[in-house]
C-alpha cells in the first residue's frame, strides 16, 4: 500500500484530508474497530431452549394430572352405576355383583 495514498476499500472511513494530513505531518493514523462479536455463549441462546423445555415438561404433567383425574371421575361413575343397577343376572342361576354396598 502506497503512504501517500488515502486506503482504499480496507478502510473506507478514513477522509482523505486526515489521511494526507496525518501524513504529511507524521502523526500517526489509529483506527478504532467497534467489535460487535460476543464472546461465549449468550444468554439467550441458553434459556430460550431451556424455557420451551421447561414449558412441554410441565404440559406432559398436567396432561398426566388431568388424564389422572378423568379416570378417578370414571370409576367413580361406574361404581355408583353399578351400585345403583344392583345385581346383573344372566341366564338362570349366574348373577355377578358389581359393587358392594358399604
Amino acid at each position: 500500500m502506497n503512504d501517500r495514498e488515502p486506503p482504499g476499500t480496507t478502510i473506507r472511513h478514513i477522509p482523505a484530508d486526515d489521511w494526507n494530513r496525518a501524513q504529511a505531518t507524521g502523526q500517526p493514523v489509529v483506527i478504532v474497530i467497534h467489535d460487535t462479536d460476543r464472546h461465549g455463549i449468550g444468554w439467550r441462546r441458553c434459556l430460550v431452549p431451556l424455557a420451551v423445555a421447561g414449558a412441554i415438561v410441565l404440559g406432559a404433567w398436567g396432561l398426566v394430572a388431568v388424564l389422572c383425574a378423568l379416570l378417578d371421575a370414571a370409576a367413580h361413575t361406574v361404581t355408583v352405576i353399578a351400585g345403583a343397577a344392583g345385581p346383573i343376572g344372566i341366564g338362570r342361576g349366574i348373577t355377578l355383583k358389581l359393587a358392594r354396598k358399604h
